[in-house]
Protein backbone atom coordinates (compact mmCIF):
# COMPACT_ATOMS: atom_id res chain seq x y z
CA UNK A 1 0.00 0.00 0.00
CA UNK A 2 2.82 2.08 0.93
CA UNK A 3 4.87 1.62 -2.46
CA UNK A 4 1.37 1.76 -4.26
CA UNK A 5 0.80 5.50 -2.42
CA UNK A 6 4.27 6.87 -3.40
CA UNK A 7 4.18 5.63 -7.02
CA UNK A 8 0.77 7.45 -7.76
CA UNK A 9 0.46 10.16 -5.72
CA UNK A 10 3.51 11.61 -4.84
CA UNK A 11 3.67 10.95 -1.27
CA UNK A 12 6.84 10.56 1.02
CA UNK A 13 6.61 7.96 3.16
CA UNK A 14 6.71 10.09 6.26
CA UNK A 15 3.39 11.62 5.54
CA UNK A 16 1.47 8.95 5.07
CA UNK A 17 0.21 8.45 8.21
CA UNK A 18 -1.02 12.09 8.17
CA UNK A 19 -2.73 11.42 4.68
CA UNK A 20 -4.46 8.79 5.28
CA UNK A 21 -6.26 10.57 8.80
CA UNK A 22 -6.94 13.72 6.48
CA UNK A 23 -8.39 11.76 3.80
CA UNK A 24 -10.60 10.18 6.63
CA UNK A 25 -11.48 13.52 8.15
CA UNK A 26 -13.08 14.99 4.45
CA UNK A 27 -14.63 11.76 3.87
CA UNK A 28 -16.75 12.15 6.69
CA UNK A 29 -17.44 15.41 6.67
CA UNK A 30 -18.77 14.96 2.79
CA UNK A 31 -20.91 11.72 3.84
CA UNK A 32 -22.45 14.15 6.38
CA UNK A 33 -23.07 16.48 4.06
CA UNK A 34 -24.05 14.38 1.62
CA UNK A 35 -26.09 12.10 2.90
CA UNK A 36 -28.62 14.73 3.65
CA UNK A 37 -28.21 17.10 0.77
CA UNK A 38 -31.18 14.93 -1.58
CA UNK A 39 -33.89 16.45 1.43
CA UNK A 40 -32.44 19.71 0.81
CA UNK A 41 -32.63 20.20 -2.87
CA UNK A 42 -36.49 18.71 -2.65
CA UNK A 43 -37.66 20.95 -0.27
CA UNK A 44 -36.04 23.78 -2.00
CA UNK A 45 -37.82 23.33 -4.96
CA UNK A 46 -41.08 23.06 -3.68
CA UNK A 47 -41.67 26.59 -4.28
CA UNK A 48 -40.19 27.20 -7.31
CA UNK A 49 -37.00 28.89 -8.36
CA UNK A 50 -37.97 32.44 -7.59
CA UNK A 51 -37.93 31.30 -3.82
CA UNK A 52 -34.67 29.12 -4.69
CA UNK A 53 -33.20 32.39 -4.76
CA UNK A 54 -34.50 34.82 -2.22
CA UNK A 55 -33.20 31.08 -0.15
CA UNK A 56 -29.76 32.17 -1.39
CA UNK A 57 -30.35 35.89 -0.21
CA UNK A 58 -31.17 34.28 3.23
CA UNK A 59 -27.83 32.03 3.59
CA UNK A 60 -26.06 35.06 2.71
CA UNK A 61 -27.92 37.05 5.61
CA UNK A 62 -27.45 34.17 7.79
CA UNK A 63 -23.39 33.89 6.80
CA UNK A 64 -22.90 37.20 7.72
CA UNK A 65 -24.52 36.72 11.16
CA UNK A 66 -22.44 33.83 11.79
CA UNK A 67 -18.72 35.03 10.68
CA UNK A 68 -18.44 37.28 13.68
CA UNK A 69 -19.62 34.29 15.90
CA UNK A 70 -16.99 31.89 14.31
CA UNK A 71 -14.49 34.68 14.32
CA UNK A 72 -15.23 34.75 18.65
CA UNK A 73 -14.62 31.16 18.63
CA UNK A 74 -10.98 31.26 16.44
CA UNK A 75 -10.41 34.21 18.74
CA UNK A 76 -10.81 32.79 22.23
CA UNK A 77 -10.21 28.93 22.01
CA UNK A 78 -7.30 26.63 20.83
CA UNK A 79 -7.89 25.17 17.01
CA UNK A 80 -8.75 22.19 17.86
CA UNK A 81 -11.30 22.75 20.34
CA UNK A 82 -13.19 25.49 18.19
CA UNK A 83 -13.16 23.01 15.53
CA UNK A 84 -14.49 20.28 17.47
CA UNK A 85 -17.34 23.16 18.42
CA UNK A 86 -18.08 23.57 15.28
CA UNK A 87 -18.87 20.27 13.80
CA UNK A 88 -21.10 19.68 17.25
CA UNK A 89 -22.97 23.01 16.93
CA UNK A 90 -23.83 21.74 13.49
CA UNK A 91 -24.51 18.11 14.95
CA UNK A 92 -26.87 19.82 18.00
CA UNK A 93 -28.66 21.52 15.05
CA UNK A 94 -29.14 18.64 13.06
CA UNK A 95 -30.73 16.46 16.09
CA UNK A 96 -33.37 19.16 16.40
CA UNK A 97 -34.36 18.79 13.06
CA UNK A 98 -34.59 15.11 13.39
CA UNK A 99 -36.56 15.52 16.43
CA UNK A 100 -38.99 17.51 14.05
CA UNK A 101 -39.19 15.08 11.34
CA UNK A 102 -39.76 12.48 13.63
CA UNK A 103 -42.08 13.62 16.44
CA UNK A 104 -44.32 16.65 14.85
CA UNK A 105 -44.00 15.85 11.13
CA UNK A 106 -46.87 17.97 10.27
CA UNK A 107 -44.74 20.61 11.48
CA UNK A 108 -42.42 20.05 9.01
CA UNK A 109 -43.84 22.55 6.19
CA UNK A 110 -42.78 25.01 3.54
CA UNK A 111 -41.60 27.44 6.71
CA UNK A 112 -39.10 24.53 8.28
CA UNK A 113 -38.14 23.40 4.60
CA UNK A 114 -36.85 26.83 3.64
CA UNK A 115 -35.18 27.45 7.25
CA UNK A 116 -33.46 24.11 6.69
CA UNK A 117 -32.55 24.70 3.08
CA UNK A 118 -30.30 27.98 4.41
CA UNK A 119 -29.23 26.13 7.32
CA UNK A 120 -27.70 23.29 4.78
CA UNK A 121 -26.68 26.25 2.86
CA UNK A 122 -24.44 27.49 6.40
CA UNK A 123 -23.22 24.34 7.08
CA UNK A 124 -22.24 23.49 3.98
CA UNK A 125 -19.77 26.09 3.80
CA UNK A 126 -18.35 26.19 7.32
CA UNK A 127 -18.04 22.38 7.00
CA UNK A 128 -15.81 22.17 4.60
CA UNK A 129 -14.18 25.57 5.69
CA UNK A 130 -12.80 24.45 9.12
CA UNK A 131 -10.92 21.52 7.63
CA UNK A 132 -9.64 22.76 4.64
CA UNK A 133 -8.62 25.78 7.92
CA UNK A 134 -6.49 22.89 9.18
CA UNK A 135 -5.06 21.39 6.88
CA UNK A 136 -3.51 24.50 5.40
CA UNK A 137 -2.57 25.12 8.92
CA UNK A 138 -0.63 21.48 9.22
CA UNK A 139 0.87 21.15 5.55
CA UNK A 140 3.72 23.15 3.96
CA UNK A 141 3.05 25.28 0.83
CA UNK A 142 5.37 22.35 -0.95
CA UNK A 143 2.97 19.50 1.17
CA UNK A 144 0.14 20.91 -0.22
CA UNK A 145 1.25 21.09 -3.65
CA UNK A 146 1.61 17.50 -3.67
CA UNK A 147 -0.92 16.12 -1.21
CA UNK A 148 -4.48 18.66 -1.10
CA UNK A 149 -5.32 17.30 -4.28
CA UNK A 150 -5.10 12.87 -2.74
CA UNK A 151 -6.57 14.76 0.37
CA UNK A 152 -9.59 15.84 -1.69
CA UNK A 153 -10.29 12.16 -3.20
CA UNK A 154 -11.39 11.29 0.20
CA UNK A 155 -14.12 14.15 0.38
CA UNK A 156 -14.87 12.85 -3.39
CA UNK A 157 -15.39 9.10 -1.79
CA UNK A 158 -17.41 10.67 0.66
CA UNK A 159 -19.54 12.82 -1.89
CA UNK A 160 -20.66 9.72 -3.39
CA UNK A 161 -21.04 7.11 0.01
CA UNK A 162 -23.10 9.49 1.15
CA UNK A 163 -25.80 9.79 -2.20
CA UNK A 164 -25.29 6.35 -2.48
CA UNK A 165 -26.57 5.64 1.44
CA UNK A 166 -29.47 7.97 0.92
CA UNK A 167 -30.53 6.84 -2.42
CA UNK A 168 -30.14 2.99 -1.33
CA UNK A 169 -31.31 3.10 2.22
CA UNK A 170 -33.87 5.85 2.62
CA UNK A 171 -36.52 3.46 2.39
CA UNK A 172 -35.45 0.79 5.10
CA UNK A 173 -34.47 3.94 7.21
CA UNK A 174 -36.47 6.71 6.78
CA UNK A 175 -35.38 10.10 5.58
CA UNK A 176 -35.66 11.93 9.22
CA UNK A 177 -33.28 8.87 10.20
CA UNK A 178 -30.67 10.16 7.86
CA UNK A 179 -30.08 12.89 9.44
CA UNK A 180 -28.65 10.53 12.16
CA UNK A 181 -26.00 9.04 10.16
CA UNK A 182 -24.96 12.58 9.06
CA UNK A 183 -24.55 13.28 12.75
CA UNK A 184 -22.66 10.11 13.31
CA UNK A 185 -20.09 10.88 10.48
CA UNK A 186 -19.74 14.61 12.36
CA UNK A 187 -18.61 12.70 15.70
CA UNK A 188 -16.06 10.26 13.65
CA UNK A 189 -15.52 13.72 11.83
CA UNK A 190 -14.18 15.53 15.21
CA UNK A 191 -12.16 12.35 15.93
CA UNK A 192 -10.68 12.55 12.94
CA UNK A 193 -9.38 16.43 13.16
CA UNK A 194 -7.61 15.36 16.46
CA UNK A 195 -5.55 12.59 15.20
CA UNK A 196 -4.55 15.18 12.39
CA UNK A 197 -3.54 17.57 14.59
CA UNK A 198 -1.60 14.43 16.64
CA UNK A 199 0.19 13.25 13.14
CA UNK A 200 1.24 16.74 11.83
CA UNK A 201 1.78 18.97 14.42
CA UNK A 202 2.97 21.91 12.85
CA UNK A 203 3.53 23.28 9.30
CA UNK A 204 6.31 25.24 9.78
CA UNK A 205 8.57 22.39 9.93
CA UNK A 206 11.92 23.69 8.04
CA UNK A 207 12.26 26.66 10.98
CA UNK A 208 15.78 26.24 12.36
CA UNK A 209 14.93 26.39 16.52
CA UNK A 210 18.11 27.59 17.17
CA UNK A 211 17.87 30.73 15.29
CA UNK A 212 16.93 33.52 17.25
CA UNK A 213 15.60 35.91 14.39
CA UNK A 214 12.88 32.56 13.59
CA UNK A 215 9.69 33.26 13.64
CA UNK A 216 8.03 31.74 17.21
CA UNK A 217 6.28 28.67 16.54
CA UNK A 218 2.86 28.47 17.89
CA UNK A 219 1.51 25.65 19.90
CA UNK A 220 -1.33 23.37 19.95
CA UNK A 221 -2.13 24.75 23.13
CA UNK A 222 -1.79 28.49 22.45
CA UNK A 223 -4.70 30.43 21.48
CA UNK A 224 -4.86 32.76 18.76
CA UNK A 225 -6.34 35.69 20.03
CA UNK A 226 -6.96 39.07 18.01
CA UNK A 227 -10.76 40.05 17.95
CA UNK A 228 -13.28 38.15 16.09
CA UNK A 229 -13.70 40.79 13.58
CA UNK A 230 -10.42 40.82 12.11
CA UNK A 231 -10.80 38.64 9.48
CA UNK A 232 -12.58 41.20 7.83
CA UNK A 233 -9.84 43.90 8.69
CA UNK A 234 -7.01 41.60 7.14
CA UNK A 235 -9.11 40.97 3.86
CA UNK A 236 -9.52 44.93 3.25
CA UNK A 237 -5.88 45.59 4.33
CA UNK A 238 -4.43 43.17 2.42
CA UNK A 239 -4.68 43.27 -1.99
CA UNK A 240 -3.28 39.55 -1.63
CA UNK A 241 -6.78 38.71 0.45
CA UNK A 242 -8.69 40.72 -1.57
CA UNK A 243 -7.70 38.77 -5.03
CA UNK A 244 -8.48 35.68 -3.00
CA UNK A 245 -12.21 37.05 -2.27
CA UNK A 246 -12.59 38.13 -6.13
CA UNK A 247 -11.25 34.86 -7.61
CA UNK A 248 -13.68 33.09 -5.07
CA UNK A 249 -16.66 35.82 -5.06
CA UNK A 250 -16.08 35.14 -9.37
CA UNK A 251 -15.97 31.12 -9.00
CA UNK A 252 -19.33 31.29 -7.07
CA UNK A 253 -21.32 33.16 -9.44
CA UNK A 254 -20.30 30.79 -12.53
CA UNK A 255 -21.18 27.66 -10.15
CA UNK A 256 -24.43 29.29 -9.40
CA UNK A 257 -24.86 29.75 -13.28
CA UNK A 258 -24.13 26.19 -14.01
CA UNK A 259 -26.69 25.60 -10.73
CA UNK A 260 -29.61 27.33 -12.25
CA UNK A 261 -29.02 25.87 -15.43
CA UNK A 262 -28.85 22.45 -14.10
CA UNK A 263 -32.40 23.28 -12.87
CA UNK A 264 -33.96 24.46 -15.73
CA UNK A 265 -32.57 22.47 -18.09
CA UNK A 266 -34.21 19.34 -16.60
CA UNK A 267 -37.10 20.90 -15.59
CA UNK A 268 -38.15 21.51 -19.86
CA UNK A 269 -37.00 18.13 -20.04
CA UNK A 270 -39.64 16.71 -18.07
CA UNK A 271 -41.98 17.34 -14.49
CA UNK A 272 -42.09 13.96 -13.40
CA UNK A 273 -39.99 14.01 -10.15
CA UNK A 274 -39.02 10.62 -10.35
CA UNK A 275 -37.67 11.40 -13.47
CA UNK A 276 -36.15 14.25 -12.89
CA UNK A 277 -33.89 12.40 -9.66
CA UNK A 278 -32.89 9.89 -12.26
CA UNK A 279 -31.39 12.89 -14.41
CA UNK A 280 -30.02 14.59 -11.54
CA UNK A 281 -28.18 10.88 -10.34
CA UNK A 282 -27.00 10.91 -14.37
CA UNK A 283 -24.97 14.18 -14.07
CA UNK A 284 -23.91 13.39 -10.14
CA UNK A 285 -22.79 9.93 -11.22
CA UNK A 286 -20.43 11.02 -13.78
CA UNK A 287 -19.36 14.58 -12.23
CA UNK A 288 -17.49 12.06 -9.08
CA UNK A 289 -16.20 9.56 -11.43
CA UNK A 290 -14.85 11.97 -13.40
CA UNK A 291 -13.26 13.85 -10.45
CA UNK A 292 -11.96 10.69 -8.51
CA UNK A 293 -10.63 9.77 -11.53
CA UNK A 294 -8.93 13.77 -12.05
CA UNK A 295 -7.65 13.26 -8.34
CA UNK A 296 -6.10 9.94 -7.69
CA UNK A 297 -3.95 10.57 -10.78
CA UNK A 298 -3.50 14.06 -12.34
CA UNK A 299 -3.92 16.92 -9.36
CA UNK A 300 -0.78 16.87 -7.06
CA UNK A 301 1.50 16.11 -10.42
CA UNK A 302 -0.35 19.24 -12.05
CA UNK A 303 0.01 21.21 -9.35
CA UNK A 304 3.94 19.93 -8.62
CA UNK A 305 5.08 20.20 -12.25
CA UNK A 306 3.09 22.86 -14.26
CA UNK A 307 2.49 25.39 -11.02
CA UNK A 308 -0.65 26.25 -8.88
CA UNK A 309 -1.36 28.99 -11.89
CA UNK A 310 -2.09 26.43 -14.55
CA UNK A 311 -4.38 24.80 -11.61
CA UNK A 312 -6.56 28.11 -11.08
CA UNK A 313 -6.39 28.98 -14.69
CA UNK A 314 -8.02 25.31 -15.95
CA UNK A 315 -11.65 26.16 -14.40
CA UNK A 316 -12.05 29.14 -15.99
CA UNK A 317 -11.24 28.02 -19.12
CA UNK A 318 -12.97 25.05 -18.43
CA UNK A 319 -16.34 26.97 -17.57
CA UNK A 320 -15.97 29.29 -21.02
CA UNK A 321 -15.57 26.14 -22.94
CA UNK A 322 -18.56 24.39 -21.36
CA UNK A 323 -20.82 27.23 -22.07
CA UNK A 324 -19.90 27.76 -25.55
CA UNK A 325 -20.89 24.49 -26.64
CA UNK A 326 -24.40 24.69 -23.89
CA UNK A 327 -24.71 27.89 -26.33
CA UNK A 328 -24.34 25.98 -29.87
CA UNK A 329 -26.08 22.54 -28.90
CA UNK A 330 -28.31 23.25 -25.96
CA UNK A 331 -27.93 19.60 -25.00
CA UNK A 332 -28.82 17.24 -22.54
CA UNK A 333 -25.13 15.34 -23.38
CA UNK A 334 -23.70 19.52 -23.39
CA UNK A 335 -25.18 19.90 -19.70
CA UNK A 336 -24.05 16.89 -18.03
CA UNK A 337 -19.94 17.65 -20.03
CA UNK A 338 -20.21 21.21 -18.64
CA UNK A 339 -21.37 20.37 -15.15
CA UNK A 340 -18.78 17.12 -14.67
CA UNK A 341 -15.66 18.96 -15.91
CA UNK A 342 -16.74 22.06 -13.69
CA UNK A 343 -16.71 20.19 -11.11
CA UNK A 344 -14.06 17.41 -11.45
CA UNK A 345 -11.92 20.34 -12.14
CA UNK A 346 -13.15 22.69 -8.99
CA UNK A 347 -12.78 19.44 -6.76
CA UNK A 348 -9.58 18.11 -8.39
CA UNK A 349 -7.49 20.97 -8.64
CA UNK A 350 -8.84 24.35 -8.58
CA UNK A 351 -10.16 23.45 -4.95
CA UNK A 352 -6.64 22.31 -3.56
CA UNK A 353 -4.56 24.82 -5.76
CA UNK A 354 -6.55 27.76 -4.20
CA UNK A 355 -6.08 26.06 -0.51
CA UNK A 356 -2.43 26.85 -0.90
CA UNK A 357 -2.72 30.54 -1.69
CA UNK A 358 -3.54 30.08 2.19
CA UNK A 359 -0.28 28.30 3.21
CA UNK A 360 1.89 31.97 2.62
CA UNK A 361 -0.35 33.51 5.32
CA UNK A 362 -0.18 34.35 9.10
CA UNK A 363 -1.91 31.68 11.19
CA UNK A 364 -4.69 34.32 12.33
CA UNK A 365 -5.36 34.52 8.40
CA UNK A 366 -5.96 30.95 8.04
CA UNK A 367 -8.90 30.91 10.55
CA UNK A 368 -10.62 34.11 10.15
CA UNK A 369 -9.86 35.86 6.77
CA UNK A 370 -10.40 32.57 4.99
CA UNK A 371 -13.79 31.88 7.12
CA UNK A 372 -14.89 35.27 5.22
CA UNK A 373 -13.78 34.33 1.94
CA UNK A 374 -14.90 30.90 2.16
CA UNK A 375 -18.64 31.91 3.58
CA UNK A 376 -19.70 35.45 3.30
CA UNK A 377 -17.74 36.15 0.11
CA UNK A 378 -18.71 32.94 -1.57
CA UNK A 379 -22.78 33.21 -0.13
CA UNK A 380 -22.65 36.91 -1.67
CA UNK A 381 -21.46 35.20 -4.82
CA UNK A 382 -24.18 33.10 -5.15
CA UNK A 383 -26.33 35.77 -4.22
CA UNK A 384 -25.18 38.13 -7.13
CA UNK A 385 -25.34 34.89 -9.68
CA UNK A 386 -28.78 34.17 -8.88
CA UNK A 387 -30.08 36.82 -9.35
CA UNK A 388 -28.06 37.92 -12.20
CA UNK A 389 -29.54 34.55 -14.16
CA UNK A 390 -32.75 35.30 -13.41
CA UNK A 391 -32.49 38.97 -14.43
CA UNK A 392 -31.18 37.32 -18.03
CA UNK A 393 -34.27 35.32 -18.15
CA UNK A 394 -37.09 37.76 -17.19
CA UNK A 395 -35.16 39.50 -20.29
CA UNK A 396 -35.80 36.67 -22.66
CA UNK A 397 -31.80 36.17 -23.11
CA UNK A 398 -31.86 32.36 -22.14
CA UNK A 399 -28.05 30.56 -22.56
CA UNK A 400 -26.66 32.47 -25.30
CA UNK A 401 -27.08 35.80 -23.32
CA UNK A 402 -25.94 34.03 -20.39
CA UNK A 403 -22.64 32.61 -22.24
CA UNK A 404 -22.15 35.98 -23.40
CA UNK A 405 -21.79 37.54 -19.84
CA UNK A 406 -19.56 33.99 -19.13
CA UNK A 407 -17.08 34.36 -21.47
CA UNK A 408 -15.81 37.81 -20.07
CA UNK A 409 -15.55 37.21 -16.67
CA UNK A 410 -14.04 34.18 -17.29
CA UNK A 411 -11.03 35.82 -18.98
CA UNK A 412 -11.06 38.18 -15.66
CA UNK A 413 -11.01 35.13 -13.58
CA UNK A 414 -8.23 33.71 -15.17
CA UNK A 415 -5.81 36.75 -15.14
CA UNK A 416 -6.91 37.49 -11.31
CA UNK A 417 -5.78 33.44 -10.83
CA UNK A 418 -2.18 34.46 -12.53
CA UNK A 419 -1.91 36.72 -10.73
CA UNK A 420 -2.70 35.03 -7.22
CA UNK A 421 0.10 32.31 -8.31
CA UNK A 422 2.45 34.85 -8.87
CA UNK A 423 2.06 36.84 -5.64
CA UNK A 424 2.06 33.35 -3.67
CA UNK A 425 5.41 32.32 -5.55
CA UNK A 426 6.68 36.02 -4.38
CA UNK A 427 5.50 35.39 -0.51
CA UNK A 428 6.98 31.84 -0.62
CA UNK A 429 10.49 33.10 -1.82
CA UNK A 430 10.33 36.03 0.79
CA UNK A 431 9.62 33.30 4.01
CA UNK A 432 12.47 30.70 2.70
CA UNK A 433 14.74 33.93 2.34
CA UNK A 434 16.81 34.67 5.62
CA UNK A 435 17.12 38.08 6.80
CA UNK A 436 20.32 40.18 6.73
CA UNK A 437 22.22 40.07 10.12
Amino acid sequence: MTAALQRFVNVRREEIPALLASAAFFFCVLSALMVIRPAREALGMRSGLDTVRWLFVGTAVVTLAVNPVFGYLVSRFRRISFIAATYIFFGTSLLGFWALLSFAPEAAGEISGRVFYVWFSVFNLFSTMVFWALMVDRFSLEQSKRLFGVIAVGGTLGAIFGPWFAWTYVEVVGTENLILVAVGFLGLAVGAAALVAHLQPESLTEIDPDDPEAPPVVKEEEIIGGSAWEGFRAVVRSPYLLGICFFVLIMAIMATFIYFTRLQVVAAMTEEMDQQTGLFAQIDFWTQVTTLALQLFLTGHIMKRLGVAVALVLLPVTVALGFIGLAITGTFAALILLEASYRAVQRGLTRPARETLFTVVGREDKYKSKAVVDTLVYRTGDVVGAWTEGLLGRLGGGIIALSALVLPLAAAWAVLGVWLAREQGKRAKAAETPPAR
